[in-house]
């Protein structure tokens, strides 16, 4: 199953924000899904709508602290947002910003980061009750616990597993992050939470990790807190990606037994991805598809239900990464359901 509603997400730009996060990337998708001769005559077997989950404060303050979340729903709202998605420079000036080229203001995206919330949770649901379910949206890992970071304001990861816990619906859970970036926020939030297991695999160098490890007084920048799980790959390694990812996997597993995996499964590792903070690691399209397929012939051949997000992709190309995987996926669930 997948979660779309048309004409939602669009990109950044609407914002004023010059980062590429192209429209593309959900409607290019799901356009060819639609028009599959195998899986658009059936599309209301594979197809949902979001459902308009409401998502509270008390569910955010489950990642997130207090602090924030007062910032989040005052005045300072902008400022935060200013902050996540790196829109001013150290001199002051605006960055990858140009608010006169919006058309919606910027505290518009708490709005939207909510409702991608409920479309994560939503998805975890459908995981649940069918084993399988993909939500065109989410992956916002970076967000730490006091502020955003990384274009990422809420750490819905975090917020919609805890959510699924404090309903009773599971116990334990697995993060497995495939973006290109290292899964920082979700590794300082669950540090030391045995119910909530972390894999990433990244890039070896690069953001967040170019960044000083240690401040002037000795404490530790939290993007180098380790997952359960570190998989750091560097450039010219792309190679060795999938059969680490195996190996890590692996790892995993030996640690608990989950009742969900929720993939933070981000199409930025790709090669024609066009975000400059991705260019350190490049696989080709058969590359992500080897990915892919191994995380999810793990997750099913062990019966672990598997709610996938679509976190980072930049560019007018990512939507193949997205697309290759989820036609197979469907087709095969379809053809699981005996027809």
């Amino acid at each position: 199953m997948i979660i779309y509603s048309e004409g939602y997400h669009g990109g950044l730009e609407q914002y004023g924000i010059l980062i590429p996060v192209r429209d593309s990337k959900f409607s290019k998708t799901f356009t060819e899904l639609r028009a599959h001769p195998i899986l658009g005559p059936r599309q209301s077997e594979w197809h949902l709508e979001h459902a308009g989950q409401s998502i509270t404060r008390e569910d955010i303050r489950r990642a997130h602290t207090q602090e924030y979340v007062d910032r989040l729903f005052s005045e300072a709202l902008e400022q935060e947002i200013m902050r996540a998605f790196e829109l001013v420079d150290s001199e002051g000036k605006y960055h990858r910003y140009d608010p006169e080229r919006a058309t919606r203001t910027l505290d518009k995206l708490l709005e939207r980061a909510m409702y991608s919330i409920g479309g994560d949770y939503q998805c975890c649901r459908v995981a649940l009750e069918r084993g399988f379910c993909y939500y065109f949206g989410g992956g916002a890992h970076h967000a730490q616990p006091g502020y955003g970071k990384g274009f990422c304001l809420l750490n819905d990861v975090v917020i919609v597993l805890r959510k699924a816990q404090a309903e009773g619906l599971i116990r334990n859970a697995w993060v497995i992050d495939v973006d290109a970036h290292k899964g920082d926020g979700t590794a300082v939030i669950t540090q030391g939470d045995e119910s909530i297991r972390t894999l990433s695999a990244h890039m070896a160098r690069g953001w967040p990790l170019d960044e000083p490890e240690f401040d002037a007084e000795g404490r530790r920048n939290p993007s180098f807190t380790p997952s359960d799980v570190d998989i750091p790959v560097d450039s010219g390694e792309e190679r060795e990606y999938v059969p680490r990812l195996e190996q890590g996997l692996q790892e995993l597993s030996r640690m608990s037994s989950p009742d969900l995996a929720l993939v933070v499964s981000g199409a930025d590792p790709y090669e024609h991805d066009e975000l400059p903070s991705t260019s350190l690691l490049r696989l080709s399209k058969t590359q992500m598809m080897e990915r892919d397929t191994l995380i999810y012939s793990f997750l099913k051949s062990r019966g672990i239900p598997a709610a996938y997000l679509m976190s980072g992709g930049y560019g007018e190309k990512t939507w193949e990464v997205y697309y290759q995987f989820v036609e197979w996926a469907l087709l095969d669930r379809l053809s699981a359901s005996g027809d």
